[in-house]
């Protein structure tokens, strides 16, 4: 069977009544795997996120190839998670070394 599936960024603003009484827009990035742009588009706006603070889409980027790496996508029915991602504290402004994983 074809993996045909693709990863995506998808960047979403909205204006955040708790902040400064939601007079400037803020934005957020959603990574999201899906067969083309308009399915892409429709599994955002299921994020309950995205529901939870009345988002809209920015802009959308497909991502094929970083740095001369290709990008591919395969299903992992092992993951106890849906979604996993890395995330680590790291200002440019500090003189602290990067953290290792």
């Amino acid at each position: 069977m074809h993996n045909n599936k693709k990863l995506f960024l998808v960047h979403c603003g909205f204006y955040d009544k708790e902040i400064l009484e939601g007079i400037y827009e803020s934005h957020v990035n959603f990574f999201v795997v899906a067969e083309d742009l308009q399915q892409a588009r429709s599994k955002a706006k299921e994020h309950p996120e995205f529901k939870r603070k009345r988002m809209h889409i920015d802009g959308m980027q497909q991502l094929d190839a970083i740095d001369g790496f290709r990008i591919t996508v395969e299903r992992d029915e092992s993951l106890s998670e849906p979604t996993s991602i890395q995330n680590y504290s790291y200002r440019e402004l500090s003189n602290k070394p990067i953290p290792t994983a």
